[in-house]
């Protein structure tokens, strides 16, 4: 009984928005909402546990809704001045194989884009570029849906990174370098499944080779930099740049007949990724230089909380929430990031009058919502481990899945993603639910949490709330049931995949 009656506000929000197709705002509210009635019903949650429980609750949506706002600024600080425009349109230029038109566009640069907007963006921006090159408006959103799952993670400057962290109490060096090392290797048949969904077996054939190599140098680069250089908020942003980078020799080696189109100007290109390279500039200078990240880093959001103890006896020991440090934290740095590129556009005069309030009003309707249902996810989540109900859904998940658990670990953050349609609300909701789950069965928690982020991640780019966003820009509203049955498969290979090397991991390498 504990377990089912701890298990109903996640089952709630999984049927109120697949089954009835409530928005994630009204679904976690009605989430959120269960999970308070049920902890004082029948898990004994006083005031004290409440009242704590919320107040971590907002550090946490805090230090997370400060990434996702910046990260989001940034990309339209870029956009307003047409800099996206301008690397999309350069990429076609390269190549006149629609195979790898579609690995530049719907992979590559999806995944750039992926490391410093998300929240839709790649599919939104490169499903219309697509559609221009001859692509089919259906193939046009598929193909970026499936390319720019791997970078989910470490992308929109590690927003859904630092939630796991949040979540759990780990930090970035324990947690990284799984999560690092599976979206990495889930990047290899990324390739292959976009060049199938583009240009079937025969593309696969064609460029199997070229498709190996750049997703090999863009997970190997998120991995060197999210797992060994420390820098997790830029992992996904610096392999889709380094992809980027590789793309351009691989796409014209080898390739017989005429080229397309015009030349690059390369000013304008160069113009259009300044903020990027400004953004690559201050993360290292503020993270690595130790004199500034000492003095920046001086200022941070630390409280301490004392231990709680529900009427039934569980009991939340006393600590602080992970600090959130105001001048040298992700979402500091980007809104230094986006001031910089603000201020190169305008003097290379891509901004026309008023684009500054743009900017700021598209961003604030954009981000509102998903603010608001993050918050409410992460309170019912707090409200959930405060009281006890964590621990008991960990319980029963460890009787009933046993030694099977990683397997079914990644399955876990897929549907978290899924119904929620955030690899950060996924992160949130079950992050500390398979960190103790993992505990219980004596798995080594960095592992499957690796797990529960990977395949978040993946599943994410499927869920309804995306392809709506993607469907919409390529023609193809009302017609987002197509898109899903196109995608769920490929998914469901790279879920099953990330299933495969954490049961290695955790059965053969800790074994």
């Amino acid at each position: 009984m504990p377990t089912i009656l701890a298990s109903a506000p996640i089952l709630l929000i999984l049927v109120l928005m697949v089954g009835f197709r409530w928005g994630a705002a009204r679904a976690g509210a009605a989430g959120y909402l269960s999970a308070l009635a049920i902890a004082i019903a029948f898990f004994g949650a006083d005031a004290d546990v409440l009242a704590y429980a919320h107040a971590k609750a907002l550090l946490l949506s805090l230090d997370v809704l400060y990434i996702i706002w910046a990260a989001f600024l940034l990309y339209r600080v870029a956009d307003e001045a047409g800099a996206i425009r301008t690397i999309g349109a350069a990429l076609p230029r390269l190549t006149a194989d629609k195979g790898m038109q579609a690995m530049l566009i719907g992979w590559v640069f999806a995944s750039f884009l992926q490391g410093t907007g998300g929240f839709g963006v790649p599919v939104a921006v490169t499903a219309p570029l697509l559609v221009g090159l001859g692509f089919s408006p259906l193939t046009a959103v598929v193909i970026p849906t499936i390319g720019h799952g791997w970078a989910v993670t470490f992308g929109s400057l590690g927003s859904s990174f630092n939630a796991l962290m949040s979540a759990t109490g780990m930090d970035a060096a324990t947690l990284s370098p799984w999560a690092a090392l599976f979206l990495g290797l889930a990047a290899l048949p990324t390739g292959w499944m976009v060049l199938h969904a583009a240009d079937g077996w025969a593309g696969v054939r064609r460029l199997a080779g070229k498709a190996l190599v750049i997703g090999a140098v863009m997970g190997g680069v998120q991995y060197l930099v999210a797992a060994i250089g420390g820098l997790w908020n830029i992992g996904a942003f610096a392999g889709g740049l380094a992809g980027l980078v590789v793309s351009v020799p691989l796409a014209r080696w080898g390739e017989a007949g005429p080229k397309s189109g015009k030349g690059i100007a390369a000013k304008p290109l160069l113009v259009a990724l300044s903020a990027y390279l400004v953004l690559i500039i201050l993360t290292a200078v503020i993270l690595l230089v130790p004199p500034i990240k000492n003095t920046l880093g001086q200022i941070a959001v630390k409280i301490q909380f004392p231990e709680t103890v529900t009427r039934l006896g569980h009991i939340t020991p006393a600590g602080t929430n992970k600090p959130i440090r105001v001048f040298t934290h992700a979402g500091a740095i980007l809104l230094y990031a986006s001031l910089a590129a603000y201020a190169i556009y305008l003097r290379a005069g891509l901004y026309t009058p008023g684009a500054g309030r743009r900017i700021v009003s598209s961003t604030v309707r954009k981000m509102m919502t998903s603010s608001l249902s993050i918050a409410e996810m992460v309170a019912m989540a707090l409200v959930m481990q405060q009281s006890g109900m964590t621990e008991a859904l960990a319980r029963g998940l460890a009787n009933s899945v046993g030694a099977a658990f990683p397997v079914v670990a990644p399955w876990i953050g897929a549907v978290g993603a899924f119904m929620t349609g955030s690899n950060t609300n996924s992160n949130v909701v079950f992050a500390a639910l398979q960190m103790r789950t993992a505990e219980l069965l004596g798995y080594a928690a960095p592992v499957i949490l690796a797990a529960q982020t990977a395949g978040a991640a993946l599943a994410s780019v499927v869920a309804p709330t995306k392809v709506v966003v993607g469907a919409s820009t390529a023609g193809m509203d009302g017609k987002e049931g197509l898109v899903m049955r196109a995608v769920i498969g490929y998914i469901g290979l790279l879920v099953l995949f990330v299933s495969l090397l954490t049961a290695f991991a955790a059965w053969i390498w800790y074994g």
